[in-house]
């Protein structure tokens, strides 16, 4: 039979040069998958159908806030938890039931994220978040780790290193919200190990160390379990949330406001509650007069959790320099209590408003539609909360 080579020698290099093209274009897919690996989610671009729909997902309609205040869908993010905001306007979210860390961007600023990034997994209970000098920083039960550079590279987060893990390792109010206060020290909580007991001096504190691990000390005591402080813009004083003791009735004691003006104030527990209730246990021979009362009595079990005092401009004056708590909602109570957002007003450095600002997660009918843990100032003005029962982060803001 006769053969014409170079007709076959032509259909050769075509059938390689193909082959070789699909093999390229196999691997180019291939390596872009592999650098986006680390991307949870890709969200929608923010088309009022899109909005629309999340809102309806997540129930915002039976949200219920002041006149002019508005509510979406930010980011879903599962279980979001602590939140710290970079300079850059970089949303990281943490997680307690969870074991990874997110980070949330929103690149053309419209109000919805456009991914959601996942920058570590396989860590123990990861709380805690902060933001410094260009590191993120995350809590785990037992260690504090630390992301440098890590906005350079979201989809290849870097390896972390290990700032401290000399932390207990009791999971019992274990799971952390870190912050740097304005003193540039990271200030780390370690809850009671236990619903009322006493215990090592480093449990139910405050503790404070430098940016590196060193100096670690202990800033506060009595403090049964904070998961949120933050310093007042003005004075520079620390503001915390306390979650009081359990079983000891459905309307005491109440989740505390603390002021710790300098190191070394004791709150209380677990000898004292609220600042006017001794212990029946550990409270004998105790005065109520030796240890610091809260500047105001939150609700009875509501676990109070993230505060941030308003430091934006898009809301209006009067909330300038206020404060926000997150309530994540009673666990025990026979009629359940919190799951909303609470707005605190003072004046000449008191509280003398508490009233809700954002609420309808608890429906009347005793159904429960999410829990605020956090709440965070946008680089807009916006007020972003976390939901760690619905898994989203939501964007709170005011139109004139």
């Amino acid at each position: 039979m006769f053969y014409n080579y170079n007709l076959l020698t032509m259909q050769r290099k075509v059938f390689v040069n193909s082959a070789v093209s699909v093999l390229i274009a196999f691997m180019a897919i291939q390596t872009q998958f592999s650098c986006n690996s680390n991307k949870l989610a890709s969200a929608p671009q923010a088309s009022s159908s899109t909005k629309e729909s999340l809102n309806k997902k997540y129930n915002l309609d039976k949200i219920k806030l002041p006149p002019g205040f508005k509510i979406s869908v930010f980011a879903e993010v599962p279980n979001a938890r602590s939140m710290t905001l970079s300079p850059k306007g970089t949303l990281f979210v943490g997680n307690r039931s969870g074991d990874k860390v997110f980070a949330v961007v929103d690149k053309d600023k419209n109000g919805v994220a456009e991914n959601v990034y996942t920058i570590a997994s396989g860590l123990n209970s990861p709380n805690g978040v902060a933001f410094k000098d260009g590191s993120l920083y995350v809590a785990e039960i037992n260690r504090i780790l630390r992301f440098d550079n890590i906005e350079s590279s979201l989809q290849n987060p870097p390896q972390y290193s290990v700032v401290t893990d000399k932390l207990p390792k009791d999971k019992h109010h274990g799971w952390k919200f870190i912050a740097f206060g304005p003193d540039g020290k990271l200030y780390v909580p370690v809850g009671a190990p236990c619903n009322v007991c006493e215990s090592d001096s480093i449990y139910a504190s405050i503790l404070r160390m430098n940016k590196d691990g060193s100096g670690m000390e202990i800033y506060a005591k009595g403090v049964r379990n904070t998961v949120g402080f933050a310093w007042h813009p003005q004075t520079k004083q620390l503001w915390f949330t306390e979650n009081g003791r359990d079983n000891l009735g459905e309307d005491v004691p109440g989740d505390e406001l603390n002021i710790a003006l300098q190191r070394g104030m004791h709150f209380g527990f677990p000898y004292c509650h609220q600042g006017d209730i001794l212990d029946p246990e550990f409270g004998k021979a105790k005065s109520p007069d030796n240890y610091t009362k809260p500047v105001l009595k939150l609700g009875p079990h509501t676990a109070a959790l993230g505060m941030r005092f308003y430091t934006g401009d898009m809301f209006l004056p009067e909330y300038k320099n206020q404060i926000f708590i997150a309530e994540h909602g009673s666990w025990n109570r026979t009629t359940p209590i919190g799951y909303r957002v609470m707005y605190v007003r003072t004046e000449n450095g008191k509280p003398v408003q508490y009233i809700p600002f954002a609420h309808g997660w608890l429906q009347d009918d005793g159904k429960v539609l999410g829990r605020p843990v956090d709440v965070e100032v946008a680089q807009d003005g916006a007020l972003f909360v976390s939901d760690d029962k619905a898994g989203a982060v939501y964007r709170i803001v005011f139109e004139k």
